[in-house]
């Protein structure tokens, strides 16, 4: 009884970890990687979601706006056996677009107005982070298993 309660909630069920790069070119339009699932007991993962995403925050205090941009997204819609105590490993290749800010686009038609954008982008406190966020939904879970990570992209 204790053993369903464990593994509906997820508890000893499937672990992710991301094997990313720490910098990624913007250039390139894909991400490389790896995926790796680990469980303690016997699961199936029905789905896995991978998703690229920008965190883009701008202003100071009371000012301050958050909005996030899916940058990415990719589903490995093919069923997955993880065995007990033995880790599964899966290469993958997260195709992702760059979204620019008007400032941003200001600033790439010429070199005199990427310095005035810098100095606004200063001022107001703009900057952007990006991660990667990797769910699986696992059959007879609750609690689905998730990691996210942070990726500097160029």
């Amino acid at each position: 009884m204790f053993r369903k309660v464990k593994n509906w909630l997820g508890i000893e069920g499937v672990k992710i970890e991301l094997d990313i790069p720490e910098v990624a070119s913007s250039g390139m339009g894909y991400l490389p990687g790896k995926i790796r699932f680990l469980s303690k007991t016997n699961q199936t993962i029905e789905k896995v979601q991978l998703k690229l995403i920008e965190r883009y925050v701008r202003g100071r205090g009371d000012e301050k706006k958050i909005d996030e941009y899916q940058l990415g997204q990719m589903t490995l819609s093919k069923p997955i056996n993880i065995p007990g105590e033995t880790a599964i490993e899966m290469e993958f290749k997260l195709p992702f677009q760059m979204k620019q800010s008007e400032m941003d686009e200001i600033g790439s038609k010429n070199i005199f107005n990427k310095g005035f954008v810098s100095i606004a982008r200063w001022i107001n406190a703009v900057d952007s982070k990006y991660f990667i966020l990797a769910e699986a939904n696992v059959s007879g879970v609750a609690l689905d298993p998730f990691v996210k990570r942070e990726i500097k992209i160029e």
